[in-house]
């Protein structure tokens, strides 16, 4: 069964097929039960009205009993022996009652409703109690199934006699038996409406569904990213579907336009250094005099740089993981600094706490690097670093007296190939990836970067915790 809605049909079809059943059956038991007692009771009245008749002194021969097989009547005495029966009545399961079987032993009542207290009746009067047990008779030559119920009875001289009455189990056998007939004959039909409405309710309820599938496979053989599921007017789980689809296929647009975007500026970004690269090579080999070997080394470095950059923001997106090496912050800046002695706007070490965190060596130093160059071409005369810890966090700050960030685009300088003055030359402002990769850094860090106070970049990691 490939089909969910033949699945939910032929499982709520199970299901009600072993109600149904186990209903049907405790109803049969139940119906059974009460016309077997109706049966019963209708065997101990037809016993109480002859053991009045013997109660009240009427003689044995003269007993007004029950003709027909409905009701067959015996009297017997305390020993077994036949002291009246119907006239039809031939033997009580399966014992001849008639005068040649007088002083035959009666059959013991075993049934679990007895419940005698060894007192009896006086004499004129019946037993309160009655006893029923199943069993046969001859009826006028035809054997049946009976409930006999048993009463005994004292005549006016204190002679004790049980009268044992039957009542015919075969209508009621026959009134189950058309209730299970029925109840047969109607299952089918039960479940086959139970299987087809289930059928219908599943596929109303999977139209959507089907809709959302439908539109999903044409987006993929379109590939065209701007189109939508349709969302159904139900606040339900189907609803829930569509919108978190589109809301997947949102993203999945805007990461596919940013990796469009970022690929178109990779190529611009690296087409003109290797141009104006090949342009000077061109140039050095036609005139070797005018080969201008710093401008080349220069476009050299810079595309080399750019190369780094793009690898680096490759392997952040694939996913890597950095290094969880314990790391002093004051340390790496103060080697840092080290290496900008000759810089064209010094970098002045503030307050240096003692605060270590756990990743990459190298990524982290490449944040510390970007951010002093991003420091540097917008200082006026000096940039600042200070490494402090605030509770769980180390918090690395680099500033400078420059004019800042604009509060609107403290957000957007972090986005790549971004460079807020656009008519700067590219040799001062670089290829915008610096702050995108060192953001991407700090994120895959635990941490965060942001711009504070305009100037100010603050690197926020987390304090590895010490084993104890």
């Amino acid at each position: 069964m490939g089909s969910v809605r033949a699945r939910a049909a032929a499982g709520a079809t199970v299901v009600v097929a072993v109600a149904l059943v186990a209903a049907g059956t405790a109803v049969l038991l139940v119906l059974w039960s009460n016309l077997r007692d109706q049966a019963g009771l209708q065997a101990e009245v037809a016993a109480r009205e002859v053991a009045t008749q013997i109660a009240t002194g009427t003689a044995y021969d003269g007993l007004d009993l029950p003709d027909g097989d409905d009701h067959p009547v015996v009297v017997l005495d305390d020993d077994g022996r036949v002291l009246a029966a119907g006239d039809e009545v031939r033997a009580v399961d399966g014992k001849t009652v008639g005068p040649s079987k007088r002083g035959s032993a009666p059959p013991q009542d075993d049934d679990e409703d007895e419940d005698d207290d060894g007192g009896g009746p006086r004499p004129g009067e019946v037993d309160d109690d009655a006893h029923y047990r199943d069993g046969t008779a001859n009826v006028d030559g035809k054997v049946a199934d009976y409930r006999f119920a048993s009463v005994e009875a004292k005549d006016t001289g204190g002679a004790t006699a049980t009268v044992r009455a039957g009542s015919a189990l075969a209508p009621e056998r026959n009134t189950v038996g058309t209730v299970r007939t029925a109840m047969l004959t109607g299952l089918p039909l039960l479940l086959l409406v139970v299987a087809g409405v289930t059928w219908l309710v599943t596929r109303r309820a999977l139209r959507p569904v089907e809709g959302i599938r439908s539109e999903m496979a044409a987006i993929t053989a379109s590939t065209d990213l701007s189109r939508r599921v349709p969302v159904p007017a139900a606040q339900d789980e189907i609803g829930r579907l569509a919108r978190t689809t589109n809301e997947t296929l949102t993203a999945l647009e805007s990461s596919v336009e940013r990796q469009r975007r970022f690929v178109a500026d990779a190529s611009h970004e690296l087409r003109s250094p290797i141009a104006s690269l090949r342009t000077q090579l061109e140039v050095g080999v036609a005139h070797p005099e005018l080969l201008d070997v710093p401008g080349a080394v220069e476009d050299t470095v810079r595309l080399q740089r750019l190369a780094a950059d793009l690898l680096l923001l490759a392997r952040l997106d694939a996913g890597e993981r950095p290094a969880e090496r314990r790391i002093d912050l004051a340390a790496l800046v103060r080697e840092e600094g080290s290496q900008r002695v000759g810089d064209r706007i010094p970098v002045r070490l503030g307050d240096l706490g003692n605060v270590e965190v756990a990743g990459s060596r190298g990524q982290l130093g490449r944040v510390l690097g970007n951010l002093l160059d991003n420091a540097q071409r917008n200082a006026a005369s000096a940039v600042r670093v200070a490494v402090v810890r605030e509770g769980e966090w180390a918090v690395l700050r680099v500033d400078d007296d420059g004019p800042g960030v604009p509060e609107g685009e403290r957000e957007r300088i972090f986005e790549r190939f971004v460079r807020l003055d656009d008519a700067r030359a590219r040799d001062d402002g670089g290829a915008g990836l610096g702050l995108a990769i060192a953001r991407d850094v700090a994120v895959r860090h635990g941490g965060s970067l942001a711009v504070r106070e305009g100037s100010v970049f603050e690197l926020r990691l987390p304090v590895p915790r010490r084993d104890t």
